[in-house]
């Protein structure tokens, strides 16, 4: 059984030069960490929050993310399909997350604030409520994606076949409406 570390902060340290001590972490706050290709599986995180932390290439096989906050942080090419399911929770704020990987995961309600997602892996995903609040997505894929109430009225450069994806009243802006288009290879003018 893994220790418990509650209600910690850590500040200015670089995992890729010392071990991740593995423990569960609750409550606990991470700032202006490196852990760019550490490997945090099989690790519960609950209620903690990562501000300015490089993540990039992370490993989470069977990793807890329980109301999981991530602020400012580059989290390229990180596969969160990984993650153990149960309780998965997480909202992402200013965060670079291309090539970022949700494959399958039933993640309602997500917020992406002001993310870049660019060539981001929705496929499968359940992202019901999800706000896309001023996320660049270009190249994001969407395959059998389950969109409903989803918010992308300040989302852009997202592509979305309605056709292959579940969108029912998902709110869009009028200058998104050609994401929704593009399979048509039409031309839209303002």
């Amino acid at each position: 059984m893994k220790n418990i570390i509650e209600d910690q902060e850590f500040k200015n340290l670089d995992f890729t030069q010392q071990q991740f001590v593995q423990a569960n972490y609750e409550n606990c706050i991470f700032s202006h960490c490196n852990f760019k290709e550490v490997i945090l599986s099989d690790l519960d995180f609950t209620d903690c929050v990562f501000n300015h932390c490089d993540l990039s290439l992370i490993k989470l096989n069977a990793t807890s993310l329980k109301t999981v906050t991530f602020n400012h942080c580059n989290l390229l090419g990180v596969n969160f399909s990984h993650c153990k399911s149960f309780l998965l929770a997480f909202n992402f704020k200013h965060c670079l997350l291309n090539l970022a990987s949700f494959y399958s995961l039933k993640i309602k309600g997500t917020l992406f604030s002001n993310c870049n997602l660019k060539e981001a892996d929705f496929t499968s995903a359940d992202l019901s409520l999800a706000f896309f609040e001023h996320c660049e997505m270009a190249g994001a894929l969407f395959e059998n994606t389950k969109l409903e109430k989803a918010d992308f009225r300040s989302a852009y450069d997202f592509a979305i076949n309605p056709s292959i994806n579940n969108i029912k009243k998902a709110k869009f802006s009028r200058s998104g409406l050609a994401g929704l288009l593009y399979q048509y290879q039409i031309e839209i003018e303002d």
